[in-house]
């Protein structure tokens, strides 16, 4: 329960700002909304990679922290974060050069493709942040640390992303681009919280081993 629960609550809480982020979107008109509809789907490929890093990063952390092979642990969430990079630049660039075509796949009206492409556009970055943070994530996890993923979830949902995405829904010059930005920006702040996090757990561990 002390490991389940909270990633059970921050999932479900991620899950209800998606549906606030929605609305958000449909402030802005049908054409918008069905656009953010065409770039989720897209965007829901675009994450496969970065969260089986974060499964997998979880259970092999976990099996090497049992087994008292810390270094080996750090090491793995490194490489993750290197092969997250590779394929989240690559993505990256496909979004921003063919986002519109890979946008036509699932709709044929230009103007919900160019919706569309708008989001993905904002969200672009997003495909390199976050094959920094799930990895991270995946190691604090292995490491039994799930009430601070589950806060530093909960930070960036309901302190940035959400309040971000209502600002500049409520712009008067509006855009998708820029709610699409929402997401980079909460996950930048992740990124920060959990490398601080990162460095706390590092300086503790060694003040142990010195003590030791």
């Amino acid at each position: 329960m002390s490991i389940g629960l909270p990633l059970a609550l921050q999932e479900l809480l991620t899950q209800l700002s998606f549906l606030a982020l929605c609305a958000f979107v449909n402030r802005l008109g049908l054409a918008a909304s069905s656009g953010y509809g065409v770039a989720s789907k897209i965007i829901n490929f675009a994450m496969l990679i970065p969260s089986a890093l974060m499964q997998s990063m979880a259970s092999f952390v976990a099996q090497n922290v049992g087994a008292g092979n810390q270094k080996r642990a750090k090491q793995s969430m490194l490489t993750g974060i290197g092969v997250g990079l590779f394929f989240g630049c690559a993505v990256f660039a496909l979004v921003m050069l063919k986002g519109d075509a890979l946008a036509g796949f699932f709709s044929p009206d230009a103007e919900v493709v160019q919706k569309g492409f708008e989001y993905l556009k904002g969200f672009a970055p997003e495909t390199i942040l976050t094959a920094i943070l799930f990895s991270m994530l995946g190691y604090f996890n292995g490491n039994n640390k799930t009430l601070w993923v589950m806060a530093q979830g909960l930070i960036q949902t309901l302190l940035v992303r959400l309040p971000f995405a209502y600002v500049m829904s409520i712009q008067p010059n509006a855009s998708l681009t820029k709610i699409g930005l929402a997401a980079p920006v909460s996950t930048l702040a992740g990124v920060i919280l959990n490398v601080g996090f990162y460095l706390y757990l590092d300086r503790k561990e060694k003040r142990v081993q010195r003590a030791d």
